[in-house]
């Protein structure tokens, strides 16, 4: 099938089986209810599995694939070994990484994508300096266990707080911690004084942000150039009572790092959403950690976004069904192009 052409009414199955992955919340029959559209029949999987084999062995049978952000991956050999799938139906704008649309598009298979509110991930960001600087678990579990107060919590303003990569994500979250207080840096490759400055931030070095903030926090999309931004020599120029934040991307800080900092007490601490491996594991540092506050990659998930991501996905499956799709990505076009969210994201540089 070529890109955006109409495929032969007589290739759909039907029943057309449509796996939806990763429904950790079991709300998937809620968002996409049996019978929304004629003729296709949903079955949603609460569990993650983390291989390969494990996946190919779950979707055989199933003619499409619904995913909830980049849960799951789906590289070429989980493309390859599964000549029934027809549609892999993503949602959010950033899947380039985590789907192999060059293997999609060889084997024809439709990819789609849908919108995706930002501002929520904004909310965590803040939750986690939050509950960081004001040691909010820690009060909040001698209050359950019968106590009182037993520490001193960190005003905000006057603190520095740096933010790695100024786009549609670190913008919102320099104008809550200028309404703090707060004084904002920034750093990324290429940002500039002049793009920071309208924002009413410093456009800072690299060196200079991880030296002089007291609350770093990550806006960056994973590309190769981003991989391991954050290691030992970042973590090392950070102040001993600083933190970091990341809810962007985990590949993005090196983790074996961030742990050591963590246990040797080298900085203040880390408010982190998202994992090199998810759902964690059990035995992970992470989990217990006392300088860590860590929430189960929420960052995206409330209400509101699932409704677009289901909505938007069963639109999606509705057109290509009808021969006359929308919303494709392909290796060419990686992010959404009738999404009048991600035309306003291009225009203003963010994606």
């Amino acid at each position: 099938m070529n890109e955006n052409s109409p495929h032969p009414k007589s290739s759909i199955p039907n029943p057309f089986r449509v796996a939806i992955l990763d429904d950790y919340q079991g709300v998937a029959a809620r968002f996409w209810p049996q019978g929304a559209i004629p003729g296709v029949e949903t079955v949603a999987f609460s569990d993650h599995v983390a291989t390969s084999e494990d996946l190919v062995r779950r979707l055989r049978g199933f003619h499409a694939v619904m995913r909830i952000r980049e849960r799951t991956a789906f590289p070429a050999d989980v493309i390859n070994a599964l000549p029934e799938l027809k549609v892999i139906l993503a949602t959010g704008m950033r899947n380039a990484r985590s789907i192999d649309l060059a293997a999609a598009d060889a084997r024809g298979i439709f990819v789609c994508a849908t919108d995706a509110l930002h501002q929520t991930t904004v909310e965590v960001t803040w939750a986690l300096i939050f509950s960081l600087t004001r040691r909010m678990p820690q009060e909040t579990a001698s209050l359950r266990a019968g106590g009182w107060q037993i520490g001193l919590g960190r005003n905000l303003a006057g603190l520095t707080l740096g933010i790695v990569g100024l786009g549609n994500m670190g913008i919102p979250v320099s104008r809550i911690g200028q309404i703090l207080g707060m004084k904002v840096v920034a750093w990324s490759p290429n940002l500039t004084p002049e793009r920071t400055a309208p924002h009413g931030v410093e456009c800072v070095s690299k060196s200079d942000l991880f030296r002089m903030s007291d609350v770093i926090t990550i806006h960056m999309p994973l590309t190769d150039a981003t991989l391991g931004l954050v290691g030992d020599a970042e973590l090392a120029a950070m102040k001993r009572d600083a933190v970091i934040i990341n809810t962007a991307r985990p590949q993005i800080v090196n983790e074996e790092a961030l742990v050591r900092a963590l246990l040797e007490r080298r900085i203040g601490g880390a408010g982190l959403d998202v994992f090199e491996i998810e759902p964690l594991p059990k035995d992970h540092p992470f989990r217990t950690l006392t300088n860590v506050v860590a929430t189960p990659h929420i960052g995206f998930v409330t209400e509101a976004n699932y409704e677009i991501f289901y909505g938007q996905t069963i639109e999606n499956l509705r057109a290509w069904l009808a021969g006359a799709p929308i919303n494709q990505i392909t290796a060419a076009r990686p992010f959404l192009p009738d999404s009048q969210v991600a035309r306003q994201m291009f225009a203003a540089g963010h994606v």
